[in-house]
Order: C-alpha cells, then structure tokens, then sequence
C-alpha cells in the first residue's frame, strides 16, 4: 500500500470513527431527553429560549435550520402545552418574539441541570485538556469543511 492509500485509509477509519462516536452520543441524548416527554425538536427551541432568553421567530428557524411554516407548527405545539408564549416585538411589531412561559422556564429548571449531568456523563472519560483539544480539532475541521462550501453552518 502506498502513501496516499495509507492516508486514505485513515480518513476513512477517522470518518466511521467519528460518525459512530456522534451517534452513540446523540442516542445517549436523545434517550435523556425521551425521559421528559419532549420531542426532541421541542427540545432544542426549549433549551434555545431557556439559555438565551427570547428569541425572535425567525432566529429559532435560522438556528435550526427550520423552514419557516416548521417553526410556526413548532411554536404552536409548545404553545398549546404552555411552555412558550408569543409577543410583538416592541422594537418591530411585524416582529414576534417567542419566550418561555412560568410553565416551560420551571419545566426546564427542573430537566436542564439532569440533562446536563448526562451530558458531563459521556464526556466523563475524557480529561479536560482532552476536551480542549477535542474541541479545537472539531472546529479546526468543520471550519475547514465550511470553507469548502456545500456546507450550512
């Protein structure tokens, strides 16, 4: 085997590697947050709002990637469950602002430090220097990856 078969061979071993490591990981979350009867879409525009206060609606579909009668259905659904409520932008009333009600913020105090115990669970076994690391080459990757186009981060 030559060099660049060599090194092939490794991206590809790298690539699996890190493809089965994402979705051991994501299952382990997605598992955590199946214990709190939230759709895991739902979630995510729950933790959003609970760790960046509200959010204008457009932003919750820029951030998710969420064509905009998504958001709306999204938004909806919390909505009916009390978990969200929307306001008109005091800035620009064409403008609706989605933030947590009292039900969703004290639903989210409850599961957010329970979901992030399991969070600090699977990274357990790592260092925090590993981490450091890890997370530096993640984004030294996907920058470099974003810098080839075709790529919606």
């Amino acid at each position: 085997m030559n060099d660049n078969q060599e090194k092939n061979e490794l991206d590809l071993r790298l690539l699996r590697v890190y493809l089965n490591s994402v979705k051991s990981i994501f299952g382990v979350l997605k598992h955590d947050i199946s214990r709190y009867g939230v759709e895991i879409g739902s979630f995510h525009i729950l933790e959003f709002l609970y760790n960046k206060g509200p959010q204008p609606i457009q932003k919750i579909g820029e951030k998710f990637s969420i064509p905009s009668g998504s958001v709306t259905y999204a938004v909806d659904k919390l909505e009916k469950k009390d978990l969200i409520q929307r306001e008109l932008s005091p800035e620009d009333r064409r403008s609706v602002i989605v933030k947590l009600t009292d039900t969703g913020q004290a639903l989210f105090d409850d599961i957010f430090p329970k979901h992030t115990e399991t969070i600090a669970d699977v990274f357990s076994v790592l260092t925090d220097e590993e981490k450091q690391q890890l997370i530096g080459l993640l984004k030294k990757t996907g920058l470099h990856a974003a810098s080839k186009g075709n790529c919606s981060s």
